[in-house]
C-alpha cells in the first residue's frame, strides 16, 4: 500500500479570493481586515497571481508528480472551514473557502480530509456542518469531527480493491483547538484529546478496536503541537509509541507545525511529528525565515501488504510561490535534507536527497 500524506492544506482567506467563486473578505484580525490583502503581500513578493484561477492551480508541479506515483489514497489535514455563512468566532483569525470551491480538493482526488483541527469551526457550529455536507457531496470521505462525539470518534473507512485503510483523527489543546469544540453526545465538534496521556490512549485505543478487522490497515492522525519548533515533547513520543505497541496503529500522521518536524521509525511503523505546512496564503509573511517557512514537503510512505510494516519513505519538495506549489531548487531540498537529517539523527535515522527534488529516511 502506498500513500500520500501531507500536513496542513488551508484554502480559506487570501486562496479563496483567487477561486472562481469566494466568500467575503472581510477580516477579524487585529491588523488585516480584508482576506484580499494576504493576496497582495503575496504578489508583492513573487509576482502576479492570477484571479478566478481553475481548481487545479494551487497543487501546481504536486498533481503531476503525484499521478506519477500512484499512491492508493491520498490523505490531508483540511485546516479550513468550507462555509459561505455563520459568525467568526473569537479567536483572531478565522479561515473559510466558499462551497463552490470544493473542487479544488477534488481536483488532487484526495480521498480523505482529516477536520480534527483548530480550525474547522472557525466560523461556528454552522461552518462545520456545511464542511462536512460538502465534502461529502464531493465524495471525500472525513475523520475527526462531526455531528456528535460518536459521528466525531469514527474513522474513514478507504478501500482498495481487498485492501482497507481506517483513518482516525484527534486533535489536542496545543494545537490550538478550544475545548468547547469538542463533540459531545448532542453537539457537534471534533474528536478532542484533552491531553496525551494513558487514559487518553486507553480511549484512542477502545475506539480503534470497535472497528478494526483483521488485515485492515490503521493510520491515526494527530493535530498537535506548536507552531515554529523543531522539539518534539515527551508526550508526544511516549503517546506515539504506545499507539503502536498497544493499538497496533500502523501509521502516526501528525501536523500543527507550520514546517515538517522529525520522522522516526518505531517497531517497523513511521511516526510523522509534524508534517508541516502544504498549501496556505502565508506567502509574504516575515518573522520567521530561519524555518524557510515557503518550503513543503509531501510524503509518499509504502507499508507491506500483509504486515503493514514500513517498507519505506520518499518526500518531494516544494515551495509555495503565487499560491501554487513549485518543485524546490537544488539548493532548498538540500537545505530540507541537512536540517530533517539533522532532526531524525535523535531517532537514529538518516535524510539524504534523491533526484532533483526528493529525499529520503533511511534508518
Amino acid at each position: 500500500m502506498r500513500l500520500f500524506l501531507c500536513g496542513d492544506v488551508m484554502t480559506g482567506r487570501g486562496i479563496d479570493q483567487i477561486m472562481p467563486r469566494s466568500c467575503d473578505p472581510m477580516l477579524y484580525e487585529s491588523c488585516v481586515r480584508s482576506a484580499i490583502d494576504y493576496v497582495q503581500l503575496a504578489e508583492r513578493r513573487s509576482g502576479a497571481i492570477p484571479r478566478r484561477a481553475p481548481f487545479d492551480y494551487i497543487w501546481g508541479d504536486a498533481l503531476d508528480a503525484l499521478d506519477q506515483h500512484q499512491p492508493d489514497f491520498r490523505i490531508i489535514n483540511l485546516e479550513t472551514s468550507i462555509t459561505d455563512r455563520g459568525t467568526p468566532e473569537p479567536k483572531g483569525i478565522n479561515y473559510r473557502m466558499h462551497p463552490a470551491n470544493v473542487g479544488c480538493i477534488t481536483a488532487a482526488k484526495i480521498d480523505c480530509c482529516v477536520l480534527a483541527n483548530n480550525h474547522v469551526m472557525d466560523w461556528g457550529v454552522e461552518s462545520l456542518k456545511d464542511t462536512l455536507s460538502t465534502l461529502q457531496r464531493g465524495g471525500i470521505a472525513t475523520a475527526g469531527a462531526g455531528s456528535c462525539a460518536e459521528e466525531a470518534a469514527l474513522p474513514a473507512v478507504l478501500s482498495k480493491a481487498s485492501q482497507r485503510l481506517l483513518v482516525y483523527a484527534f486533535a489536542g489543546p496545543s494545537s490550538g483547538v478550544p475545548g468547547g469544540w469538542s463533540a459531545e453526545t448532542l453537539r457537534p465538534g471534533v474528536n478532542f484529546l484533552a491531553d496525551f496521556g494513558a487514559g487518553s490512549l486507553s480511549r484512542v485505543a477502545d475506539s480503534i478496536n470497535l472497528t478494526r478487522r483483521p488485515g485492515d490497515v490503521v493510520l491515526v492522525s494527530l493535530h498537535w503541537g506548536a507552531n515554529w519548533s523543531y522539539d518534539i515533547p515527551a508526550e508526544h513520543r511516549i503517546f506515539a509509541h504506545g499507539l503502536i505497541d498497544k493499538a497496533q496503529v500502523d501509521v502516526i500522521h501528525g501536523h500543527s507545525s507550520h514546517h515538517p518536524l522529525a520522522m522516526e521509525i518505531h517497531g517497523d511503523r513511521p511516526i510523522f511529528y509534524g508534517c508541516g505546512d502544504f498549501i496556505n496564503d502565508y506567502e509574504g509573511i516575515s518573522g520567521h525565515e530561519a524555518f524557510q517557512p515557503d518550503l513543503a514537503l509531501a510524503y509518499l510512505v509504502d507499508l507491506d501488504d500483509e504486515n503493514h510494516k514500513i517498507l519505506g519513505i520518499e518526500m518531494m519538495a516544494y515551495r509555495r510561490q503565487r499560491f501554487k506549489l513549485v518543485s524546490a531548487s537544488r539548493e532548498e531540498v538540500s537545505w530540507l535534507g541537512i536540517v530533517l537529517d539533522r532532526e531524525c539523527r535523535q531517532f537514529g535515522h538518516r535524510v539524504h536527497s534523491r533526484d532533483a527534488n526528493e529525499l529520503v529516511l533511511s534508518t
